[in-house]
C-alpha cells in the first residue's frame, strides 16, 4: 500500500533535474540587501557527483517509510477487559446464543482482525546514503538553486521583516520552499530572523540529508556552512 504524505518528492521531479544541464560549479553569495557579493567555487568532489535517479528514488521511499511509526494497536478478545461467563443459557430463551460479553460482537468486546503494533522500517547502508547526499547536492547546483549567503547574515538584525526583504530582493517565489543550511544550530540573529518563515526551513550541516534537498526549492548555504560540509564528507569517506 503506498504511503500518502504531502511531502512526497514526485518522481518527474527527479528525473527532469537528472537531465538538467548543469550551470558551473560556482556559487552567487549574496549580502543582505540580496546583492551578489561575490562567486565561490563549489568543491567537484561534493557538487560533481555522477549517479543514477534510481538511487535518490530508492533512497525517497525508504526515507519516507521510516517515517511511519505503526504503533496502532487493538485488543482481541482476549485482551480487553471482562467476564468469560456465558452471559445467559443456551437454549430456551428464544434469544440468538452468546458466549462472554468480551466477544467481537458486542459494544466494548474485542476487536477481530485490528491492527498490532509493527515495525515498517527500511535500511539504505551507508555509502548509498552518502552517494544520494551527494547525488542531490549535485543535482541543485546543475540547476543554479544552490545560493549562498554571506557571513554577513550571521549578525544581521534579528527581525523576520529583514530576511522577508532579502527573498523578496532575490525574487524568491512564494511558492517556493527554501532549506536554510547552518554550520550548527545555535541562537542567533539569522536563526531568529527566519523562525517565524514558514516557506524556509532550517537544518544544521550534520543533520542534512537528501530528502531535505531534494524537496526545497532552493538551498541557501551559509560560506561557512559550506567549508563544515566538505569536513563532513570527507570524514564519511
Amino acid at each position: 500500500m503506498p504511503i500518502k504524505t504531502k511531502e512526497a518528492i514526485p518522481a518527474k521531479k527527479i528525473t527532469k533535474a537528472v537531465k538538467t544541464k548543469a550551470a558551473g560549479l560556482t556559487m552567487d553569495v549574496y549580502d543582505t540587501a540580496g546583492k551578489i557579493e561575490k562567486k565561490v567555487e563549489l568543491p567537484k568532489e561534493i557538487f560533481a557527483t555522477a549517479g543514477s535517479e534510481k538511487l535518490l528514488a530508492q533512497y525517497v521511499r525508504v526515507y519516507l517509510t521510516n517515517q511511519r511509526i505503526g504503533g496502532a494497536s487493538t485488543k482481541t478478545r482476549g485482551e480487553v477487559a471482562g467476564s468469560t461467563r456465558k452471559i445467559y443459557r443456551q437454549k430456551g430463551t428464544g434469544k440468538a446464543r452468546h458466549g462472554p460479553i468480551r466477544a467481537p460482537i458486542f459494544v466494548g468486546g474485542g476487536i477481530v482482525g485490528g491492527p498490532k503494533p509493527k515495525d515498517y522500517s527500511l535500511r539504505v547502508n551507508d555509502k548509498q546514503r552518502r552517494k544520494a547526499l551527494l547525488l542531490s547536492l549535485t543535482l541543485k547546483a546543475k540547476e543554479g538553486n544552490i545560493l549562498g549567503l554571506s557571513t554577513a547574515f550571521a549578525k544581521m538584525p534579528a527581525k523576520t521583516k529583514n530576511f522577508s526583504g532579502f527573498l523578496k530582493a532575490i525574487k524568491f517565489g512564494e511558492k517556493a520552499k527554501g532549506l536554510l543550511v547552518l554550520p550548527k544550530i545555535e541562537k542567533n540573529n539569522l536563526i531568529l530572523a527566519v523562525r517565524n518563515l514558514p516557506k524556509i526551513e532550517m537544518t544544521d550541516v550534520q543533520t542534512l540529508n537528501a530528502y531535505s534537498i531534494l524537496k526545497s526549492s532552493k538551498i541557501l548555504l551559509l560560506e561557512d556552512s559550506l567549508q563544515v560540509l566538505e569536513k563532513r564528507i570527507k570524514h564519511e569517506n
